[in-house]
């Protein structure tokens, strides 16, 4: 149970339900008593860390996006819901905020001005400058991701090393000896994001280590690089006949090129990834992969973030996701050569 749902049942607004429970605005005696009534009918109780963050200044957190010129993958809107989710649950307002490009300003007005309580970071760099920012300021943050160096910060994180070694593995146990990486772009992997670098070291340590050969391309997050980078490849190494990736906005690009080439999945051709569930049950057919927790993650980065602003001297928290393989249909024995 939470305000939005006392608000809809006393018909007022999310707003109302707020003054009325904090007193910071006056409300008419008769919506006060018909909200109460509802909070007593269904036993509402704010948590504790709720109460005591909106003792705070401002009751309102900061979530800090990509800019807009990229859009979000399915995985990173997952994320936002999380925090939404999580926020609305705490009775708690949430701002949102880009950053990146030319949007370095917007992020300063929220973290500098003070205008919210704590910041959650999306899409952290190795070495983040933000991260150093807020360190600077004593501002409470919780990292999606995580830099080179975490020691001393709250983040919640998946661990695309492992999970992309884990799809080598299962291509290489179906006899694949020749997989390629689709990474995301080289322009993400020189500015030092985390899951693109993660998951390049995963790769090659996992080829490595099972004796394979491994071919690593960098493909912008969208459908026609995914094509073109997937035609890239089956020209230039055609030998390779599987492919692991963690760049969900190519999935439908990379799908598109194995058509056109007439590579059967998983008949003439296995792809396995690391991207949001709704994403791989898209893929045709159904992508066997690791499905990211994105909703849960944005959840406990609240959780996270709530400890860090109520209890500043608790020790950091941290939890890194492993999700497991799910087979489903897009994996499959490597072909007999023609």
């Amino acid at each position: 149970m939470n305000i939005g749902e006392i608000a809809r049942r006393s018909g007022v607004s999310r707003s109302t339900v707020s003054y009325a429970l904090s007193g910071k605005r006056s409300v008419s005696e008769a919506t006060r008593q018909r909200i109460q009534a509802v909070i007593d009918e269904l036993g509402y109780r704010p948590n504790a860390a709720a109460r005591a963050l909106k003792e705070g200044r401002t009751r309102t957190l900061g979530l800090v996006v990509p800019p807009p010129r990229r859009r979000l993958t399915p995985a990173q809107l997952e994320f936002v819901a999380g925090v939404v989710e999580a926020t609305d649950r705490a009775d708690l307002d949430l701002l949102l905020s880009p950053s990146g490009d030319d949007h370095d300003r917007s992020f300063e007005r929220i973290v500098g001005g003070r205008r919210v309580d704590g910041v959650i970071l999306m899409e952290i760099r190795l070495d983040d400058t933000r991260v150093r920012r807020l360190q600077g300021l004593r501002l409470p943050f919780v990292t999606i991701g995580r830099t080179a160096r975490p020691q001393g910060m709250s983040w919640v994180d998946v661990d695309y090393a492992a999970l992309i070694g884990r799809c080598v593995d299962h291509l290489a146990d179906l006899g694949h000896r020749h997989i390629a990486l689709v990474n995301r772009s080289a322009e993400l992997l020189a500015s030092g994001h985390g899951p693109a670098h993660r998951a390049k070291e995963g790769f090659a340590d996992a080829v490595t280590r099972r004796g394979v050969e491994g071919v690593e391309v960098g493909c912008a997050d969208d459908v026609a690089a995914g094509e073109a980078c997937v035609q890239g490849i089956l020209s230039a190494h055609p030998e390779v006949t599987a492919i692991a990736t963690i760049n969900e906005a190519a999935l439908p690009g990379v799908q598109r090129a194995l058509e056109s080439a007439g590579l059967d999945v998983p008949g003439r051709f296995s792809i396995a990834g690391v991207t949001a569930r709704h994403r791989a049950e898209q893929f045709h057919p159904q992508l066997t992969a690791a499905d990211v927790p994105a909703v849960d993650m944005g959840a406990t980065a609240v959780d996270f973030l709530v400890e860090r602003i109520t209890e500043p001297d608790a020790p950091p928290r941290r939890h890194l996701f492993v999700p497991p393989i799910s087979l489903r249909n897009s994996t499959g024995p490597v072909p007999a050569p023609r």
